[in-house]
């Protein structure tokens, strides 16, 4: 059947498409996100002393509370606590992307793959997910963290390779629907190459509930790396990382209380940033 005349065609909405708009606590997220990237990136530029953001110490100017001059007031060594909290935003930014984009790659691989193949390719990959997920995330990131020497590079390497799982199996779910339907069985019928047909078809498909998922674990990632670093088992002095930020200043609570807060509050409003950020997708693509 052909459209009446005069009439519009109809375009073919993709999963992708859906996320266009966006309800206001997506944009809320995204908006608050965007701020929190940009002061990490013109971090060198924008804080008030850059050097305290490295080795720099000054005793004479230790401990000092909020003021005009340090609006965050200083740590146990004189350094300014607004500059570190600047810089361990860079540090805790690159933690972040680091691991969703090695997790998320490797899981989205593995779960395109179990879900088109199926069979035993499916079964065998979703045995060694499952074997994963049986232990705590956190837990098993903490004995990887352990052996391994403390650094930035460990936390990464650490929740990497215990967060694929989750996108392994959500993709794994998707594909396996995808795979199924009129469309893709048509194009094998053609003759189209299975590679093809992944790229085409399966993946954008499998794609956007991934994404949605990506962005709500920002959050978790930024909590589970803090952590780490809290235990002694990720980044180190100098490395400006507020995980690390607030170990160092839990001492100091009751009568410095500055020290910690600060860097509690970026944990705290980046997480929630994120999680906003990921509602708010997660409720436009159910609609």
């Amino acid at each position: 059947m052909t459209a009446p005349a005069g009439a519009l065609p109809t375009l073919r909405r993709t999963p992708l498409s859906r996320l266009a708009g966006v309800d206001r606590l997506a944009v809320a997220g995204a908006v608050l996100l965007g701020i929190i990237v940009l002061a990490a990136v013109f971090a060198p530029w924008i804080a008030p002393y850059p050097e305290d953001g490295g080795s720099a110490t000054h005793p004479t100017e230790a401990l000092l509370p909020p003021s005009a001059e340090h609006w965050f007031g200083t740590d146990q060594v004189g350094r300014d606590v607004l500059s570190r909290v600047l810089f361990g935003a860079r540090t805790s930014l690159v933690i972040v992307v680091a691991v969703l984009a090695i997790s998320g790659t490797v899981g989205v691989i593995l779960g395109v793959v179990a879900g088109y193949a199926g069979g035993w390719v499916r079964d065998v990959i979703m045995r060694v997910t499952d074997v994963f997920l049986a232990f705590p995330a956190l837990l098993l990131s903490l004995a990887l963290a352990v052996v391994l020497q403390p650094s930035v590079t460990t936390v990464i390497v650490a929740i990497s390779a215990t967060w694929w799982p989750w996108y392994t199996r959500l993709t794994a779910s998707v594909a396996s629907s995808v795979a199924t339907r009129g469309f893709v069985d048509a194009a094998r019928c053609l003759g189209v190459p299975a590679p093809l047909i992944v790229f085409r078809h399966v993946l954008p498909n499998a794609l956007t509930p991934v994404l949605v998922q990506l962005s709500l674990d920002g959050g978790g990632v930024i909590l589970t790396a803090a952590a780490l670093s809290y235990l002694g088992l990720g980044a180190h002095e100098p490395t400006a990382e507020w995980g690390l930020m607030v170990e160092q200043g839990q001492a100091l609570f009751t009568t410095n209380w500055w020290v910690v807060t600060f860097p509690g509050l970026a944990i705290l409003i980046t997480a929630f940033a994120c999680n906003m950020l990921g509602e708010g997708l997660r409720a436009r693509l159910a609609r």
